[in-house]
């Protein structure tokens, strides 16, 4: 039985992998996502339709077709020698997609160039002190004063704001509407007067969150995305690509070859670790786990050419069991090494760059990120399988 996608997609899978083969080691190395390397990188990328493939040429993408099974082609070449996908910050996974749908002619003109060839960093302002899985209870408002916004309140888990160049950020603009309703979706610069950036430093000890303070900050109104106090059904476009962005199952593929990679390496008293049953077993359970991510991937890629198929609970699982499955992943990486897995910082004894543990701690993070999981359980139950709503406590007035 003959599986192969056919002659025209096999000799697109040769293209792939010249260019894989002709590149792997100029990619950029390290995790400095604004350097002028990565950059540049991101930029060969574009021109030869390995990244903002769908992204009109007009736009700076390009300009290709939706095509599922040269996506899936690429992700695994690219996946095979663990090859760098580019930049995929906030302003490029999350921003563009909803300008391209949402926004005017004249934003996407502006920012979508800019935003995927890591000119112009981006960061998102949505959780608050009070307001994290509960996002519609924002209180940072915004009120207009002639054809301005003025801005005042403050966000809280703001990954990458003290690098970012813009924010887009959600704001209260109707005061008396209801929670979810009366919520604005603004664009505005990092570095317009009043506002203040705090780093907080994480467990793998770098800023990759940030608090964000405005006060008195003055945005000009037609910066605005969607209409005034409807900024709510934008806030959740994005999230569905956030969601997403944050596990997705290529990246998982590609760490994944790695660990295969490593465990064929190490030994213990001369026996590879790929062929100790309790290693080998763990290891199996991913790949299984891994392999359902890609093929729920590639039901999603599809629906957005067959507009027929129900794909909610598919979209549903995506970053619980994406996040979930990176954080197992990178366990067994750090068991597999023994104790030098418990290596971190300078040591002289780590593997990858110490990329392994960064990354165990970092999807810690990211399990709590983007709505936590165990949020997302109750999402998954209630709305994707039809389960009784959690019950909610009642409030006795007194």
């Amino acid at each position: 039985m003959d599986l192969s996608f056919g002659p025209e997609y096999e000799d697109f899978r040769a293209k792939v992998r010249k260019f894989v083969e002709d590149n792997k080691e100029a990619q950029p190395k390290g995790r400095d996502y604004q350097s002028s390397a990565a950059q540049a990188w991101q930029k060969k990328l574009i021109e030869n339709g390995y990244a903002a493939r769908t992204i009109p040429k007009k736009y700076g993408g390009y300009g290709a077709e939706p095509d599922i099974i040269q996506s899936r082609i690429i992700a695994e070449e690219f996946g095979r020698v663990q090859m760098n996908t580019g930049m995929a910050g906030q302003g490029t996974t999350m921003l563009t997609p909803i300008l391209l749908e949402m926004g005017t002619e004249e934003q996407r003109e502006q920012i979508i160039r800019p935003t995927i060839y890591g000119e112009m960093k981006w960061c998102q302002g949505y959780s608050e002190p009070g307001a994290g899985s509960d996002l519609a209870s924002l209180s940072t408002r915004a009120e207009l004063d002639g054809d301005e916004w003025v801005i005042n309140g403050q966000k809280i888990w703001t990954s990458g704001a003290h690098t970012a160049d813009w924010i887009f950020c959600l704001v209260r603009t109707e005061l008396d509407a209801p929670k979810h309703h009366g919520i604005s979706f603004l664009l505005f610069k990092m570095d317009t007067p009043g506002i203040e950036v705090r780093p907080l430093v994480d467990m793998t000890m770098e800023p990759n969150f940030n608090e964000v303070f405005f006060t008195d900050v003055r945005v000009p109104k037609d910066q605005i995305v969607g209409k005034r106090g409807e900024g709510w059904q934008v806030a959740n476009a994005l999230l569905g690509f956030e969601r997403g962005s944050l596990a997705p199952p290529d990246a998982a593929q590609a760490r994944l070859n790695a660990l295969i990679e490593m465990m064929q390496q190490e030994t213990i008293n001369g026996e590879r670790l790929i062929d100790k049953p309790q290693f080998r077993e763990r290891l199996m359970k991913i790949q299984g786990r891994v392999m359902a991510m890609s093929y729920n991937d590639m039901r999603l890629l599809s629906s957005r050419i067959n507009k027929n198929q129900d794909t909610s609970l598919a979209s549903m699982v995506v970053k619980f069991q994406g996040t979930e499955l990176r954080h197992e992943l990178e366990g067994l990486a750090i068991d597999v090494m023994g104790e030098i897995g418990l290596s971190f910082g300078d040591s002289p004894y780590l593997r990858s760059g110490g990329s392994w543990q960064y990354q165990y701690m970092y999807y810690l993070g990211l399990i709590i990120g983007g709505g936590t999981n165990q949020i997302q359980r109750n999402i998954i139950s209630e709305r994707g399988l039809g389960m009784p709503r959690e019950p909610r406590p009642e409030v006795k007035a007194k």
